[in-house]
């Protein structure tokens, strides 16, 4: 039975599809906010170090990557939905019991294994699913995808930090586990059992050398890998110290703190992805490098933001800074995965996006313990400045992929 005879169609259910996702996705990226919320109770309660508290969430970034393949590997060839679902289980799941943690050990079993073995899971088959729909509106409709992003976390700032100053750490890690295992009930309802074919033909399970030999021959979705892996280093460290830093500068409540790191950011970039990703989609017909091209200047024009962010001494201009350095962090998330799609053929997507998943996740892994140690010995602000440095080179490798070969990949990605 085709898409179009299980009610309602294909040209609405794929915007249903954006809406449960959504969601979801906001869940996904709130459970991920909890830990950094309530950073210093943790760190205080269970006597942890800097290095310890930058180790948990390297644990949960380095096992994010290395399950992130995996789930990009079987989003090709298995029923996305039941993926989906059992991601949303098993992240919501260790959420909850992060909460029932004692010490670091319980922290990397449940937060760092569990939460982040269970969201790798998420991204790859979702993202997947939603391009399959979404053909001229791809970079619309993973824009409005990835707000999700920036309202969980922003949410999950202020709100984590609200519920920990006033009722303890584990309180927040208790109630976005519960919601995203009621959250799946709702999936399983609503969303459809989609095969990744639009219609009943059967699935080509492609083998696996064969994907990676596609994907690897690909000399821009490579430099658009390298590009992601400085990005997510720059992310995971900023998310995970920016709220111990503005609660250690300007004295901030946890609650302040937790949100007002995250707010003025994810605000700008929710106006950064949306706008970029109109624009592109609009101009992707007449110039086929504009999504590389959006890429590269997000990661190139945010880069002295960030050193500005770290090093003012006025509540107000650090504000002005996050939200520039939002601005154009969301101009480079508009076109992410979009501009990956454009050199990599459709049955190769999912593998193509949890294997430059993976690599961001595995080099961003690094970040929290080596701002940790920066912190130790150098100060927060140094080991924040120092973030910059890896927005400009990402930057410059997207240029350097977009003028030597991404013409070459998108011909043959269209062929």
């Amino acid at each position: 039975m085709s898409l179009d005879k299980r009610g309602g169609g294909a040209a609405s259910y794929k915007w249903q599809l954006v809406a449960l996702l959504w969601v979801a996705f906001f869940l996904h990226q709130g459970n991920r906010q909890v830990y950094n919320a309530v950073l210093p109770l943790i760190k205080s309660g269970l006597d942890l170090s800097d290095v310890q508290a930058g180790l948990v969430q390297s644990v949960f970034t380095a096992i994010y990557g290395v399950c992130v393949p995996l789930a990009g590997f079987l989003g090709d060839r298995l029923r996305r939905k039941w993926q989906i679902l059992l991601s949303l289980v098993v992240f919501s799941l260790g959420t909850l019991l992060t909460g029932l943690g004692g010490g670091v050990l319980a922290f990397v079993l449940f937060y760092g294994l569990a939460t982040g073995g269970g969201e790798a899971f998420y991204y790859p088959p979702a993202t997947s699913l939603m391009g399959q729909f979404h053909d001229k509106s791809r970079a619309t409709a993973l824009s409005i995808h990835q707000t999700a992003l920036y309202l969980g976390i922003t949410f999950s700032g202020f709100f984590s930090g609200y519920l920990g100053q006033r009722w303890g750490w584990r309180v927040p890690f208790f109630l976005f586990g519960g919601v995203g295992l009621a959250w799946a009930v709702v999936m399983l309802l609503f969303m459809r059992d989609t095969p990744n074919q639009k219609h009943d033909t059967p699935v080509v399970r492609v083998p696996v050398r064969e994907t990676l030999a596609h994907i690897l021959s690909k000399r821009s979705a490579i430099a658009l890998a390298l590009a992601f892996g400085c990005m997510v280093y720059v992310d995971v460290g900023f998310k995970t110290w920016m709220p111990t830093f503005l609660h250690e500068r300007f004295a901030f409540s946890l609650e302040k703190a937790g949100f007002s790191a995250v707010f003025y950011h994810f605000l700008c970039a929710f106006f950064g992805v949306m706008i970029g990703g109109r624009l592109t989609d609009r101009w992707a017909a007449a110039r086929k490098t504009i999504r590389f091209e959006a890429n590269a200047c997000g990661l190139l024009l945010g880069a002295p933001f960030i050193y500005l962010m770290a090093n003012t001494g006025s509540e107000a201009m650090c504000f002005v800074m996050l939200g520039l350095f939002g601005l154009f962090r969301g101009i480079y998330d508009s076109n992410l995965f979009a501009s990956l799609f454009d050199v990599i053929k459709p049955q190769y997507r999912a593998s193509a996006t949890g294997l430059m998943l993976a690599f961001a996740f595995l080099v961003g892994a690094f970040s929290p313990t080596v701002l940790g140690m920066l912190k130790t010995n150098f100060g927060l602000s140094f080991g924040l400045s120092s973030l910059a440095g890896f927005y400009v080179l990402g930057g410059s490798i997207i240029l350097v992929a977009c003028g030597l070969f991404f013409r070459k990949d998108y011909e043959e990605a269209k062929a």
